[in-house]
């Protein structure tokens, strides 16, 4: 019998990648983690996105909810979360005000709220967020755990929240909630920031984006990682290299025979280039950090898929911030997530737009400011010179827009319509303010969907790998198999997802590399 090379591989080296590694190291078994870019981390990376200047960006995404404690804890990260001190600000399209969300100052909150005409729905803003924080209490807790049914976690939340956020359309919850269209339209947004669905959604893909986006360590608080995200999946690669784990980048993996097929005593057959050498190793545990389509591909399997994510990404450097038509101060518009064009009827209007085939218009945007909350991303001259970067997330634009049209012309486009966008609320022109890199071009960047499938693997560049689930599963399900169990399984011997693609999986969380690494070390205690 022929002994394998390792314990576990790991195919990705993004966040989740990272954080099984590092468990299973420290559990004592050989773990090789083959990453295909030179860099680790995934899409929670920061870089130098514009030439010749000192700045650093969390590129692709952003901030941090859904990261639990525990792993911090469990795997001695050196992780500092940064929380925001402002909420949100939300122009108010019907005249010059807007409404901030200050989470140190509820007088002036409420005050925000009566100066868009939505002073009865300041109440029920606390009382709909009084909801949200109990299904997190009783929720989060459960993710780093083996599933649960589906009426167990309904009769441990309670029948009205149940219907409120399970049953029904969180759509209808929403407005049966509040009644100003720009509040609704706030509360909204969580249901949609990479998922693409109507107001209405009747398939409930909307309430499942809005639970992930409020149960974050039992606060649904999203905080900006100090230092950028490239801090926290470096911390996470450090970890795992100091716990035995053998990280290798440069490493494109470009097939998979599992043990299963080759019959091989040795496991799972990895083939991988590195550099110009084609080189294999096998292990007894296979862990997928890549999407489903990635995986099929590697084991010469139909890879054809439907998957699509609905965001363009915008990473910008400016001089200073710029000033907004509500005289509202930049620092605190800025200061948390700025909402633009997301009221409740513009939100279903661009769905209808981006349906047919337009980008819509105006474009819905969320825009955050990392530098406010955590300046050391920027050099010490760009801090001296009142620097700030903006990155903004439009929603409602499905990669099915730039199927079969040219990439740069839609990038192009899906630029000018996010400028647009930031353009209506503001008192100057964006374009004004940018600085310009050392090559004497502006400093923006956008990210498509296209982009981020070619970049990341990300399939139609959903961020999440494909379609959201519930943090359970349905009462029939089968949970024989610690795969199952876990919300990892592939229906491979052996083979796990442990990235987003797995139950419970999406976001910056770890969430799906501590539950594969679980099942792992739960097949290992079996044998």
């Amino acid at each position: 019998m022929v002994e394998p090379n390792y314990d576990v591989a790991i195919i990705g080296g993004g966040h989740n990648g990272l954080v099984a590694a590092a468990y299973l190291a420290k559990a004592g078994k050989s773990v090789v983690v083959l990453e295909q870019h030179d860099v680790l981390g995934g899409a929670a990376v920061s870089a130098q996105a514009f030439a010749g200047i000192d700045a650093r960006l969390s590129r692709y995404s952003y901030l941090v909810s859904l990261l639990p404690a525990r792993i911090i804890e469990d795997l001695g990260l050196e992780v500092e979360l940064a929380p925001r001190r402002f909420g949100s600000f939300t122009p108010d399209p019907a005249g010059d005000s807007g409404l901030l969300i200050d989470k140190t100052d509820t007088d002036a909150t409420a005050r925000s709220f009566e100066s868009v005409s939505a002073a009865d729905d300041f109440d029920r803003w606390n009382e709909f967020y009084a909801k949200t924080e109990v299904i997190a209490r009783k929720l989060f807790g459960t993710v780093l755990e083996p599933l649960r049914r589906e009426n167990d976690v309904a009769a441990m939340l309670g029948p009205e929240l149940w219907h409120e956020f399970f049953e029904q359309p969180i759509g209808e919850t929403i407005e049966a909630s509040f009644s100003s269209d720009l509040v609704r339209g706030v509360v909204m947004t969580d249901a949609l920031i990479g998922t693409f669905a109507s107001n209405r959604n009747e398939s409930l893909e909307a309430n499942k984006c809005f639970l992930y986006h409020v149960i974050g360590n039992e606060t649904g608080e999203w905080s900006i990682p100090v230092g950028g995200m490239g801090a926290v999946t470096g911390s996470m690669a450090r970890r795992a290299g100091d716990l035995g784990a053998e990280l290798k980048t440069g490493c494109a993996v470009i097939a998979v025979v599992p043990a299963s097929k080759s019959g091989d005593s040795a496991g799972h057959t990895v083939t991988y280039r590195e550099g110009t050498a084609s080189k294999s190793l096998t292990s007894r545990y296979l862990l997928a950090n890549v999407s489903k389509p990635v995986m099929d591909a590697l084991l010469g399997q139909p890879s054809e898929h439907e998957i699509q994510g609905a965001q363009v990404k915008v990473n910008m450097l400016l001089r200073r911030l710029p000033r907004l038509k509500a005289g509202t101060d930049p620092v605190a518009a800025f200061g948390g997530t700025l909402h633009i064009n997301e009221g409740f009827a513009q939100l279903q209007t661009a769905f209808e737009q981006s349906s047919s085939g337009r980008i819509p218009d105006p474009l819905p945007c969320e825009i955050y400011c990392h530098s406010l909350t955590d300046p050391s991303i920027l050099g010490p001259e760009l801090q001296a010179s009142g620097a700030q970067t903006l990155t903004v997330f439009a929603l409602h634009t499905p990669h099915s827009l730039l199927v079969g049209r040219d990439g740069d012309a839609m990038r192009d486009a899906l630029e000018r319509a996010v400028i647009d966008s930031l353009n209506s609320v503001l008192a100057e022109d964006i374009r004004d303010l940018l600085m310009i890199d050392g090559d004497g071009n502006p400093c923006i960047e956008t990210k498509t969907t296209q982009d981020l499938e070619d970049a990341l693997g990300l399939p139609g560049g959903n961020i999440f790998h494909a379609p959201l689930s519930w943090p359970f599963v349905p009462d029939d399900s089968p949970l024989e198999t610690p795969a199952e169990r876990w919300g990892v399984d592939t229906g491979m011997l052996g083979i796990l997802f442990c990235g987003s693609t797995a139950r419970r999986g999406g976001a910056v969380s770890g969430i799906g590399g501590h539950n594969a690494a679980m099942a792992v070390l739960e097949l290992e205690a079996r044998v």
